[in-house]
């Protein structure tokens, strides 16, 4: 099991605590769990594209059944460092699907085919 464990530290899915033989999921851990039609947008408060990012995909998530996660990078020294000039990110399950600005139709044709993935 710690074997297992450490494997996942390595990968940068898990980190280590202060707590002895105790780890919590990094955000790159809780990505590679997202089911495929979920979507996570990373985002920061006052970024207007970031609002005009979520406004704009609200009709295809709930067309679609998407569940949407809302990161704030400011709140994550590592998502801060990797993001902090690219919000709005948007993945959808684990993979990158759009950065800054969203093209609505190949959003909907990657939803489709995540939902339908003999699409």
């Amino acid at each position: 099991m710690k074997d297992a464990m450490l494997r996942l530290v390595e990968r940068g899915w898990l980190r280590a605590t202060e707590t002895p033989d105790v780890y919590a999921r990094t955000e790159d851990g809780r990505l590679q769990l997202a089911a495929p039609g979920d979507v996570t947008l990373y985002t920061r408060p006052g970024c207007h594209l970031c609002e005009e990012a979520k406004a704009q995909i609200a009709p295809l998530l709930k067309e679609f059944g998407a569940r949407l996660t809302e990161i704030n990078i400011d709140e994550d020294p590592e998502l801060l460092a990797r993001y902090d000039y690219d919000v709005p990110v948007i993945f959808l399950g684990a993979q990158k699907a759009a950065k800054h600005r969203i093209d609505l139709a190949q959003f909907r044709r990657q939803l489709h085919a995540k939902a339908d993935p003999s699409w």
